[in-house]
Parts: C-alpha cells; structure tokens; sequence
C-alpha cells in the first residue's frame, strides 16, 4: 500500500513538470508557406536591441543633434571694437552756454571711448566666407571671428545692406568648416527649428555655440522699427519660439536636415529676454545680398521714384475719396522708372502686386525689398477711375545717394 503511494506521487510530480513546460515554452507564430523570418545579427559598433537601454540610447542621436553636429562647428563668435561718440551731458546746444562750460570747466563737448561687443556668426564657403547681422558690425573698427576650435583670425566687412540687416565677412584660414545653405521659401509652420549661437559668449569665455530647439511659428512677417536711423525694414521675416538671446544675433536658423534656414536677428520682448518671439531674416534674402556683394562689390539700391503719404480726411475730401484706405503719391522724381510708367501725384495705390495697401507704412512694407529687374503692379485710382501700372525697378543713380 504504502509502495502505491510512492509511485502515484512520482507519476503525479512527473505530469507536473511536463505540464509545465507545456505552459511556459515561448509561443511558436505560424507564417503563411513561402515567408520567413530572419534575425539580422547586429553590425559591428552597433547597439543590440535586446541589450537594457538599446532603444534609448538609439533615440537619443534625433535629428535635431545631427543638425547641430552638421552646423555647430561652423558657428563662430564675432568680436568687435567699436569707437562710440558720446555727448557731454553738460551741452545743451546754447553756444553761449556751451562755449562758458569748455573755457572755465575745460570741459569737451564730446568724447569718445572704445567698447567691445559681441554676436555670432556662421561660415558658409570654405574661402572663410561669414554671414552675419550688419548690426552686429556696424562701425566696427576692428573685427574678429572665433571658431568653435579656438582659433581667431582677424576679419573685413566684404560688403553689407543695412536696409536688410545682413553682412558678409572674410577671413584667411584653412580647414574651416562650413555650414550648408538650406532654402527659405518652402518653410512649413510647426516644423524644427534649431537656433545656434553664442549668447553671453563674452560672460562664460566659452566659444562653443548653444543650441536651442523650437518650431517655425510663422513666416512673412514683416516690420519696420520705430526710430531706426538706419531705415531697415525686416520683410518676410521667420518667427520662431526657438530661445534668441542677446549674442545670438547673426547665428544660424538651422532645419532638422541641418541647413540654414535663416539668420537669428532680434526678439519682441517685454523683459529683454526670450519670450519665445524671435525673428531670423530668411536665407533666401541673405543669399541675395551674397549675390549682389560678389558680383558688384556692394549692395545697389533699388529705386522706384515716388513717395507716398496717407490719406487724411482733408486728402480724401480734396480728392473726391469715398474710400480712404491706400495710399496718396505725393511726389514722382523726374526721370524715374514711376513717372516713366505714368504715375502722378494725387493717384490714389489700393493695390501692390494685389496685395491690398491701408497705410503708407503698409506700402513701405510692401514696396522695399524689390529687387532690381523686377516688377511691381500697381493698382490705382485717378479722378474715380481705376487703372493698373508697371513699374520696372532700376538701380538708384549714384548721383542721387545721400553719403
């Protein structure tokens, strides 16, 4: 009896353990005849996937560090020394007043001091070819370009457009590396966008750019800043979220293949830090000034040859308006591409390249940024009636340059 049990435990024990195996042993998937499944063994230098980690360690080289890879060591400091005339507070304009405070006190109406500053910069031609704001240079009297690597080399202003915010620098080096050109016009709101550049550079001692990552908020816009004595008027400008700080002027707007996009220009802020409004000038208007600095040594102006003025209640009822929105020629130069297409001062612009105009500062927007060759279509209104133009944009005569 007590021999039974024994084996009846040991047949029971046995089914166990099949039972078991049965159970735990790893499902078999049947594949349709003709298919199979191959298991590649990793690359050399390749992470396994079953390895803890694999997967992360994978994601973590994104597209947004290949970019920064590609166009960080192309991203340069540009150091500057400036000479900055300042008033002595002390004048007031009053000659006899002023002439009192310089012949007893010894005191100079003005006196001049050296001060350093800084931006950024990035390399695009192997010749040591940088583009940068032309604010960022703008009356410099010693220029400076300081790569990621450490080494500096002195540099000149090839050329710029102040009316545009963009400046060309070149230096001698070998071995620069260089940052790749993307396109401008094609952007897509909400797609990356990296911004690179050294802000505060000259508060860490550290030449290596910083990269921040955000998207492409909104392209074509366009402003004209308030008491800007250099006239410039930022058209079809990038805005982006991506953190601009000050030092990053003049860096890269970079897209998640690695190409500029863009050059970092200012932010709209209410503390004058990121708000998360930063405004890069498109690379298409940048190649544009490249291309006229190459091939003419600067930057021609385009001339139209009319001004503008709005149209005030007074305006409109002197001229008959109904509708006071658009613009009232004011003036036509004498030999200009607007007389030679017919304009008069009184017509009335409702329309530039049918893009409907509601004010002179409008029409400026509008307006500047033609280039040379083109076109503008204007539609206008003369004694009631509407009637379209052409205008052919000319270069402004050198006879006719202030300066």
């Amino acid at each position: 009896m007590r021999r039974r049990s024994w084996i009846t435990l040991l047949l029971l024990f046995a089914l166990g353990a099949a039972g078991g195996y049965l159970l735990n042993r790893p499902r078999a998937v049947r594949l349709p005849p003709g298919e199979m499944v191959a298991m590649a063994a990793p690359s050399e230098g390749e992470v396994p996937a079953s390895r803890p980690g694999a997967t992360i360690e994978v994601s973590r080289r994104n597209a947004i560090v290949e970019a920064a890879d590609r166009v960080g060591p192309a991203v340069v400091s540009v150091n500057v020394l400036q000479t900055q005339v300042y008033r002595n507070p002390f004048f007031t304009g009053d000659p006899y007043h002023d002439q009192f405070f310089q012949r007893f006190f010894g005191v100079p109406p003005e006196y001049r001091r050296q001060i350093r500053s800084m931006g950024s910069g990035v390399i695009v031609d192997p010749g040591g070819i940088v583009i940068t704001n032309d604010h960022v240079v703008q009356g410099a009297d010693e220029i400076k370009v300081v790569l990621t690597d450490g080494r500096s080399f002195d540099a000149k202003l090839a050329g710029a457009d102040p009316a545009s915010d963009v400046a060309v620098l070149r230096f001698e080096g070998a071995s620069l590396p260089v940052a790749p050109l993307g396109g401008s016009d094609d952007l897509m709101v909400g797609e990356w966008a990296i911004a690179i550049g050294n802000p505060f550079g000259y508060l860490l001692a550290d030449m290596r750019p910083s990269v921040t990552v955000g998207v492409v908020s909104g392209v074509d816009r366009d402003f004209r800043p308030e008491g800007d004595d250099e006239g410039r008027i930022y058209k079809g400008m990038i805005q982006t979220d991506a953190a601009i700080n000050p030092g990053n002027s003049g860096g890269p707007l970079v897209n998640a293949n690695g190409e500029i996009i863009g050059i970092n220009t200012f932010i709209l802020s209410r503390s004058g830090g990121s708000e998360g409004l930063g405004f890069a000038i498109p690379i298409d208007t940048v190649k544009r000034v490249m291309e006229e600095i190459e091939r003419y040594g600067e930057v021609r102006r385009a001339w139209i040859g009319f001004s503008v003025r709005d149209i005030s209640p007074f305006i409109a009822e002197r001229l008959g308006l109904q509708d006071a929105r658009g613009v009232v020629v004011w003036s036509v130069d004498s030999r200009s591409p607007a007389e030679e297409a017919g304009m008069e001062p009184g017509d009335v612009i409702r329309k530039v390249n049918g893009r409907t105009i509601a004010d002179s500062g409008e029409a400026r927007l509008t307006i500047s940024g033609a280039r040379i060759g083109e076109d503008l279509k204007l539609t206008m209104e003369r004694e009631g009636k509407t009637r379209e133009i052409n205008i052919r944009v000319r270069e402004e005569p050198k006879d006719r340059r202030a300066g």
